[in-house]
């Protein structure tokens, strides 16, 4: 069992950034952060997986980053530019096995760990 903690979630303003971190209690194959907004599906936002591939959905590249530490289990998400489309929920997730599942990335029925999640919100 793997037990994953984010933080550093919060309230800023349009164009500001925000960093969450999460640690996983495991080594996992894929460390990857997830979003809800109110009403909407969750949708993969970046994935960072133990061989040093990286994974950004459209909507986020170029102003988010992602950076993992293997030896410690740890995902950080540096987000720059923020908009208020990018307010939501945002949850650490973690793939266990890299050979189960559909093999992509943002689909959440590959991860088999969440975190509690942390709100991010971003004002006009």
């Amino acid at each position: 069992q793997v037990q994953l903690v984010e933080s550093g979630g919060g309230l800023v303003q349009s164009g500001g950034s925000l960093r969450l971190y999460c640690v996983s209690s495991g080594f996992t194959y894929n460390l990857a952060w997830f979003r809800q907004a109110p009403g909407k599906e969750r949708e993969g936002v970046s994935c960072s997986s133990s061989d040093g591939k990286t994974y950004y959905a459209d909507s986020v590249k170029g102003r988010f980053t992602i950076s993992r530490d293997n030896a410690k289990n740890t995902v950080l998400l540096q987000m720059n530019s923020l908009t208020p489309e990018d307010t939501a929920v945002y949850y650490c997730a973690a793939q266990y096995d890299r050979y189960r599942g559909t093999g992509y990335w943002g689909d959440i029925r590959n991860y088999d760990y969440w975190g509690q999640g942390t709100q991010v919100t971003v004002s006009s």
